[in-house]
């Protein structure tokens, strides 16, 4: 259901593109909007994992980081990635304060996901596990490349919609008054439609992420800990990269003034609610989960020592 709904949702944006091409320059227009959505999608394609990942100069690590926190969250993502049949993805850190997480990438294939030191800072093992889960549940239901193909499609609305104020169109077309309004609605549709892509994948993730990672309770605490943390620390980087705050985890831009409008996420109580009725349905602790489980001493160690981003847990937290 949640990927007829994306489908449709895409080609409504799509279709509204190529609208607002018509009506600035009739059937000419409309087919140079179609050309330029089609470059900006093959563009996309093939390079939106590298523009991200750059927005944020998020740095590859692997399993034998000299940081053993950064080495355990780099062994349980591919831990998981194993046990969900999955390409090893590429793992990233980023650092800044915020806690958060994003996946990227066109494919399995060809994806990463990357956290920042802000979550591995605050979230215990278990945790950030789950996190980890529900970015490698996007990269297994392909919704990284639909993400980023919604976010370029409503840039491109917006600046179709902004040439419409300049050049007018056909004479015997749309007013001044419905150029105007079409400048100012155009792109709130495409955000509304944006927005709502974002939405159902968040809950679809979420449930597969709990499946990957064998708990839906790790998740379901992790994103109460984010949403609390989220709020208190301003994201400048998320900041500059609008069109990007709909890939991570929790809305990015909580921390400051841009999220009282719209909001690229579903509500984090819905969200928790959602986990925890699968839980009430008899979800049984498996996979990753069944390991921590299994090895009590793992879960009882002692904190670790304090680092340059703050306190340090225990390997299971």
């Amino acid at each position: 259901m949640n990927t007829t709904k994306t489908f449709m949702l895409l080609a409504a944006m799509t279709a509204l593109f190529m609208g607002i091409g018509f009506l600035i320059g009739g059937t000419s227009g409309m087919a140079i909007a179609f050309v330029v959505a089609a470059g900006m999608n093959v563009f996309s394609y093939w390079n939106s994992d590298k523009m991200v990942l750059s927005a944020y100069r998020a740095v590859e690590v692997g399993p034998d980081h000299r940081d053993p926190l950064i080495a355990t969250y780099a062994q349980d993502v591919l831990a998981m990635a194993q046990k969900a049949n999955m390409p090893r993805p590429r793992i990233y850190v980023i650092q800044n304060p915020q806690p958060n997480a994003f996946a990227t990438g066109r494919n399995p294939e060809n994806a990463a996901v990357a956290a920042t030191t802000g979550l591995l800072s605050l979230l215990n093992r278990q945790e950030i596990a789950g996190v980890m889960a529900h970015e490698l549940a996007h990269v297994k239901s392909h919704d990284t490349l639909t993400m980023t193909v919604a976010a370029t499609l409503a840039g491109a609305i917006g600046m179709l919609a902004n040439f419409a104020m300049f050049f007018g169109g056909d004479r015997e077309r749309p007013n001044p008054i419905a150029l105007i309004a079409m400048m100012l609605f155009a792109p709130m549709a495409a955000a509304v439609v944006q927005m709502a892509i974002s939405r159902s994948r968040e809950y679809e993730a979420d449930r597969l992420g709990a499946e990957i990672a064998g708990d839906p309770q790790w998740l379901a605490s992790a994103l109460q800990k984010i949403q609390s943390g989220a709020r208190q620390v301003h994201n400048e980087d998320a900041e500059r990269n609008l069109a990007t705050a709909h890939m991570f985890i929790i809305n990015p831009l909580a921390g400051g003034l841009r999220d009282k409008l719209f909001s690229t996420h579903p509500a984090t109580e819905n969200r928790v609610a959602q986990l925890r009725a699968m839980v009430a349905a008899g979800a049984r602790p498996h996979g990753l989960a069944a390991t921590a489980q299994a090895a009590p001493d793992e879960n009882q160690a002692p904190q670790g020592r304090a680092g340059p981003w703050g306190r340090r847990k225990g390997p299971w937290g």
